[in-house]
Order: C-alpha cells, then structure tokens, then sequence
C-alpha cells in the first residue's frame, strides 16, 4: 500500500494538537514546516500530495510564490484562516488551491475533507483475477500509480476552465482519453465533443474541414458542410496530431483563436466559435518549433495550459494492472475466462513498451485470439522480428474471422513501427486515411 503524503504547516498550536491526534492525519506520511525558510520554499522542495496550511498575515509572499508555480495543478490544499479579509488568499484560492475553512473552525469538515483526500490518493497494491480490474479511474483513464493520480488532479483543475490545454506525450500514451476526460469533467460535457486528427487531412480540405464550405464552393461541394467548430458548438474541439498541420493552415486556426471568428469556404457570413480547444502532439512542442513545424503564435494560443501524458513505462505497476484490465474486459466481452501466466506477467512488467499503452492493449489483443486458456509469454508476440513472424504461420489458429486476422495485422504492425501511422500503411499496403479510418472503427468496438 502506498501511504498519501500530507505536507501541514501549522503555527497554532491548539490546532496542530488536534490534527496531530486525529487517527486521520496519521493514516498519512507527514511533514511539517518548520523555521528554517519560508513554508511555502519547503513546500515546492517536498514531494507530497496534499497540503494542509494555516493562513496569516505573513503569508502574502508564500501565496505569490504558489501562484508563479505549477504546484496548485499538481497537488491539493487545505487552507484555513481567521476569516479577515486577504486579496492575495483570494486569488490563490481562484488559481485552484482547493478548500477554505474560515474561523470558528468545524474540525469534523476537516477531518471528513482529509479523510475524502486519503481515500482519493491511496494508491492499492491487489492480487487479481483475469475477470476484475481494480485500477482506479478518472473519466476515461485508467491507473493508479502515483504520475496518474497526479494527472487526475491536474485534469480535474484545468477541466473546469475554459483554458485551451495542449497534450503532450509519445504515440500511444493515450492523448485522446485525457482530451476526452477533460470535456466530460468540464462544464462543457453536455455539449458535443468532436476530434479530427490533423494528420489525416489532405492539405487542399482543411479548410473545409475546420471551418465547413457551403454548396458549390468547390468542384466536389454538392452540399453545404458543416466543420468542426461549427459541429463543437458549445463543447470541446480536439486537434490530435496538431503539428502535422500544414503551416498555412496554422495561420487560419490562429486567427480563430484569436478573433473567435471563422468564415466557410465559400460563404460571406461570418461565425462566432464558441468551443474550446484542447489539441495533441507527440511532438515535443519546443523542438517543433524550432525545426518550422509548429508556428510560435499558435503554440502559446493552444498551450494555455500544458499538459504532459506520462509514457506507460514510468507508471510502475500500471503495466500489469492494465494488462489484467485490458483481459478482463475481452473475457467479459467474450464470456471467457483466459487468464495470463506469471510468466507473460513477468514479460508483460520487463517490456519498455515503446508504443505505451496502445502497445499494451494491442498485444492483450493478440494474445486472446491466440491463446486458449492460459496466455504465455510467445502469445505476446513482444519484439518478434518479422522474418520470425512470418515463418510461423502456424501460430495463427483457424476458424479466426477474417477481420480479426486483418485487426491482428494492422496491430502489430503498428506496434513494430512504434506508433508511426505513415510507416505502417506503407508496409500494410494501404493509404494512411484507410489505417486511420480503421482503427478508429477499432476504437469504437473495443
């Protein structure tokens, strides 16, 4: 079991009594400030989870320091005072900080928020069967390592603004579930969310794609078109892939930003967008800058708030988990009941996992369809090299569903090229708006 951390800087002494005996604080590993730096210093040099803080006049400098942080997105507070008016608490409060308990204090408030805050951030060690998954969720992310918590928290502050995040991380690390998990704990999620993926878009149809075009605007345009800001109307419009945008386009979804306002192609009225952005790149952003791939402008336009996806391999025992997790539900799907040997759970933990959790799920993937009831390690098919591969057609079961065999296929291709959508098409054979439409439908199924 993972043991929350709770950083408390508390100078009443009456009150550090009462939470020093509570049996809730206890359940925590606990660090107190103490007089050798300022508290809120020795809070952005700790690692913890929550904090638990005792406002005072003194403190307008700690509170600045927060703000100018990323610590209010990353981890929690609990604030009390006296109850006097501070500007500077105000707005601390307003940056995200969480709870406020003014004097006279309700210590059961208190200690029924901390005691909420520990069952949040405990992080469960259990032993599963291949028909449960007990990793904790948020939205739809799945995890309970302590870099997934962190991205909960982060989601949970920045979803109810209206800020344009943009998501960052390696193919695979599952961008489009943080874009999604932010629309539905948004204010928004009653409204529509629609994706586009920028790198499957021709150059000559962005436009009309982003924007819509009325009928005749162009040799094709039988009928007028609506385009994603038009189709996001009040909701959440998300840009995967958002470096792969040619560079002129770029300059029209900056205007957007800007103005608000966007024109169909072919139209002379103007619209007023009312969505909010949130894109993704596997790009680092700052060196896709620097090469001309991504302009400048636009990048502080979409990045008001960045966001990081941590790669699977630094998520601990989530590697396993979501292997159980990914085999539960095939078997509830499948009303079976094959589980993995400790052995493909050993192999499973020892993987680098260069394609991150699409990677995991495709090999959960193709290890059901060839295995029977127990999955070993060869039915991971994890670095197989491809003349090994296809030297052993015997491996593949008959009576396999055709699309089953062609999904297997697609899969592990993808996985062997890392990710890269261009690559494997190329080697499948087919255009890459085929392999994107593909596994979306395969998205959709799972």
């Amino acid at each position: 079991m993972t043991r929350p951390r709770l950083f408390m800087h508390v100078q009443d002494q009456e009150l550090a009594n009462q939470l020093m005996q509570s049996a809730v604080v206890r359940q925590f590993v606990l660090s107190r400030s103490s007089d050798a730096m300022p508290w809120s210093e020795q809070l952005l040099q700790q690692s913890c989870d929550l904090a638990f803080i005792q406002a005072d006049k003194h403190s307008k400098a700690d509170y600045q320091r927060l703000i100018d942080s990323r610590l209010l997105a990353e981890i929690d507070f609990i604030v009390v005072s006296d109850g006097n008016p501070d500007p500077m608490l105000d707005q601390l409060m307003r940056c995200g900080a969480g709870y406020h308990f003014r004097q006279p204090l309700d210590m059961a408030s208190i200690f029924d928020t901390l005691q909420d805050f520990y069952q949040q951030l405990q992080s469960h060690q259990h032993s599963v069967s291949s028909a449960t998954s007990v990793l904790d969720q948020f939205g739809l992310l799945v995890g309970s390592s302590r870099v997934m918590l962190k991205l909960y928290r982060t989601l949970r502050k920045v979803a109810v603004t209206e800020a344009n995040v943009l998501i960052s991380g390696e193919s695979g690390a599952g961008k489009e579930l943080v874009a999604n998990t932010l629309h539905l704990a948004s204010y928004r999620a009653e409204q529509p969310f629609v994706a586009i993926n920028c790198g499957a878009l021709s150059p000559e149809l962005v436009d009309s794609e982003l924007f819509g075009h009325s009928k005749g605007a162009f040799t094709g345009a039988l009928r007028e078109h609506q385009g994603v800001f038009s189709q996001a109307e009040g909701g959440t419009l998300f840009l995967d892939e958002v470096t792969e945008m040619p560079l002129e386009q770029q300059v029209k979804l900056l205007r957007v930003l800007e103005s608000g306002e966007y024109r169909p192609v072919g139209s002379d009225k103007v619209y007023q967008a009312n969505v909010r952005v949130v894109a993704a790149t596997n790009r680092e952003p700052q060196q896709a800058i620097s090469e001309g791939i991504l302009r400048e402008d636009l990048y502080f336009r979409l990045a008001q708030f960045p966001v990081q996806v941590p790669p699977l391999r630094d998520r601990g025992d989530d590697i396993s988990g979501l292997a159980r997790h990914f085999l539960a539900y095939r078997n509830a799907q499948e009303q079976q009941q094959k589980r993995l040997t400790a052995e493909a759970l050993q192999r499973i933990a020892e993987h680098s996992w260069p394609g991150n959790v699409r990677e995991l799920k495709h090999a959960i993937e193709r290890a059901y369809i060839l295995a029977d009831q127990r999955i070993e390690t060869e039915h991971l098919l994890l670095n197989m090299p491809e003349d090994s591969a296809a030297s052993c057609p015997a491996q593949v079961p008959s009576g396999v569903p055709l699309q089953q065999l062609e999904k297997a296929a697609i899969l592990t291709t993808l996985a062997e090229n890392d990710g890269n959508k261009t690559d494997t098409a190329l080697q499948l054979g087919i255009s890459v708006k085929t392999l994107y439409n593909k596994l979306e439908k395969y998205q959709q199924t799972d």
